[in-house]
């Protein structure tokens, strides 16, 4: 029996094994390239080497680069804060809570590896300020020391990854994404032409797809400006899909366009025979104009994706995309209330462990605390950070007790400096087998990080036993204390993050009611398809049926179109100066649904009664769209309240 067959059939996830052990190796001999150069904390070019690393080129590159410029923006931070502080503990605690929060804030607010850049600027003022303040090494030297070591790591880790770490593949996304575009397109043309025999796609299956499919972009954006412009192109695409289907959900039952449906099927045949996607973005324009007259809505619909699939074409012939054209069609999520709560977690817990120390005067403190700010701030941005800071609790225990014992019992046997760095290495290694096998990998990596952080391979030993076992239980209290923050302060997981979207949802609905303009209607219905497709995959994460997240999109579009049409009626009243019966009734119904949240049965009724009020001024579609987004809202009331 094959090797790798064996292995799989004993758990091993044999693309994590490559992976650990190339990382592995590397993260050896980064440890040993930053003893021979005489740097004071070798390990620490061991501890980037496992954070930077990842499984493909791309990510590795781009991830390498943002980490040693996290590095050096926390670096210089750190610095300024123990200069500034002097033997103040007090205000450097203070200081230092404060910058930890901010960039933890901002760090979940932002998308890619500067997000995950900010963040790390965050952690490492701690590591700068906490282990000077506990060492009482020289404040500069200790800055110099950190960055040439993070910059040791970042190189082998590079050296290692680019010889050995094979290239990102993006052609199965991208066939990934025809397949779901001609699956969409099969479906509007099935909706607009003669109803057919047998079982009909489902429009919500095709959106859980899609969200899938959104989820997995960030990744392949990694490593180059083209990678970024190719996902930009490809979300605007999904985007338009996502208007598509939805548009199917709404149009279910209604008339049939013989002339739209025979483009639309033309289109979905090119692109299932993979034809050029100018040829297919014809066949969409042609049915956009077909259907304008009939069904505006689905003109611009069609219309959009032709657009997008346009963009598509004009990546892959110059590599770029047009950046004001991808923010009309998408613009992307950002959870500001998951942000905010981030950062209140992160900087009430560190001022209440940094007073904690400065009031009790311990020793180990500066490691307590450094240990939290890592965790409070890194596992922030998880989906459910709390469910992983119970494995890595556990793996942080095992690899500070592997620390003790390593100190203690092995290290004193030792006669030169060199033989601390051969009995650390096989530790590094081992942590290949928990990280690769598919019951242990969750969290393993913590074994590794906490077992470098805790030895200080240098002689003459000093310290005492006592002392070490303080500073390993130091350092574990920081997954608790991140544990017990992430259960009780603002507690997240993947239903929290989909109560935030959906809160912003309204909350932006309730803005187009009391203030809407142009501007921010088009970006508001821009960013309302990216959302729905985080709805969808929330709800996928926790396997739920989608169909409550679709029918509360619906209700939400419908409202915000609804909204839109009320806001330009009243402008044109306005500037004709009649009829002021009208427009105070319309006015008065834009305030109710601007308190959509506190009151949606009082919001329906109020478009109810400024529905029969426009029909009595012939305003027919404007009374219709008024009494069916009322009707939408009875319909959905739990969704306009928060309460699902």
């Amino acid at each position: 029996m094959p090797l790798s067959r064996w292995l799989s059939g004993q758990g091993f996830d044999l693309e994590r094994l490559r992976f650990s052990l190339r990382t592995a190796l590397a993260a050896c001999l980064a440890l040993s390239v930053a003893w021979a150069i005489g740097l004071e904390h070798p390990q620490w070019s061991a501890m980037t080497v496992w954070a930077a690393s990842q499984p493909v080129r791309e990510l590795l590159v781009e991830k390498s680069l943002y980490r040693a410029l996290g590095t050096l923006v926390g670096t210089a931070v750190g610095l300024l804060l123990l200069l500034a502080t002097g033997d103040s503990l007090l205000w450097l605690v203070i200081g230092l809570a404060l910058w930890v929060g901010l960039c933890a804030g901002i760090g979940n607010a932002l998308h890619s590896m500067i997000a995950y850049a900010t963040l790390l600027s965050g952690y490492s003022a701690s590591m700068v300020a906490l282990l000077g303040t506990a060492s009482g090494m020289n404040t500069l030297a200790l800055g110099a020391d950190r960055l040439l070591t993070v910059l040791v790591g970042v190189i082998m880790a590079l050296v290692v990854g680019l010889a050995l770490t094979p290239r990102a593949s993006r052609s199965a996304l991208e066939e990934r994404g025809r397949r779901s575009t001609a699956r969409v397109l099969h479906l509007l043309a099935q909706r607009l032409g003669p109803q057919p025999r047998g079982t009909r796609l489902a429009p919500n299956e095709l959106l859980s797809d899609i969200a899938i499919l959104e989820a997995g972009l960030e990744p392949s954006a990694a490593g180059s400006r083209r990678a970024r412009h190719s996902a930009r192109s490809q979300r605007a695409i999904l985007a338009a899909l996502t208007a598509a289907l939805l548009w199917i959900r709404r149009r279910e039952h209604g008339q049939r366009q013989a002339a739209a449906h025979e483009a639309v099927a033309e289109a979905a045949l090119a692109m299932d025979n993979a034809e050029p996607l100018p040829t297919v973005a014809a066949h969409l324009n042609r049915a956009s104009q077909l259907a304008e007259a009939e069904d505006p809505a689905l003109g611009e619909v069609l219309g959009r994706l032709a657009a997008t699939l346009t963009q598509r074409q004009q990546f892959r012939d110059t590599g770029r995309t047009d950046r004001d054209a991808s923010r009309r069609q998408v613009t992307r999520h950002r959870d500001w209330i998951h942000a905010r709560h981030a950062m209140l977690r992160t900087t009430g817990v560190l001022l209440v462990i940094g007073l904690a120390w400065v009031a009790t005067g311990w020793s180990a403190g500066a490691y307590v605390m450094l240990g939290t700010s890592v965790m409070v701030t890194l596992f922030s941005t998880f989906e459910n950070p709390a469910w992983i800071m119970r494995r890595i609790l556990a793996w942080q225990a095992v690899g500070a007790l592997l620390a003790v014992a390593l100190r203690w019992l092995a290290w004193p046997l030792a006669s030169a400096e060199w033989q601390l760095i051969a009995m650390l290495l096989p530790l590094i290694l081992v942590t290949v087998v928990p990280f690769s096998h598919r019951r242990t990998q969750n969290g393993s990596m913590d074994y590794v990080m906490i077992l470098l952080l805790l030895s200080q391979p240098s002689l003459p030993l000093t310290g005492t036993f006592s002392h070490s076992l303080a500073l390993a239980l130091a350092v574990v209290a920081g997954p608790l204390l991140a544990l017990i923050a992430f259960r009780l302060i603002f507690p997240t997981n993947a239903r929290r993050r989909q109560r935030h979207l959906e809160a912003m949802m309204l909350h932006e609905l309730e803005t187009l009611a009391s203030r809407g303009d142009s501007q921010r209607e088009a970006l508001w219905q821009a960013r309302l398809y990216h959302r729905v497709m985080r709805l969808v995959h929330w709800a996928h994460l926790q396997g739920e049926a989608t169909h409550r997240v679709v029918d509360a999109s619906l209700a939400a579009l419908t409202l915000g179109e609804t909204l839109e049409a009320l806001r330009h009626y009243n402008q044109g009243q306005g500037q004709n100066q009649a009829d002021p019966g009208t427009r105070r009734r319309l006015e008065a119904s834009l305030r109710r649904v601007a308190r959509l949240r506190q009151a949606p049965l009082e919001a329906a009724a109020a478009l109810e009664r400024l529905a029969r009020t426009l029909a009595r001024r012939q305003q027919v579609e404007l009374a219709r769209q008024a009494r069916h987004s009322a009707t939408l809202l009875r319909e959905n009331r739990a969704f306009f309240q928060g309460e699902t």
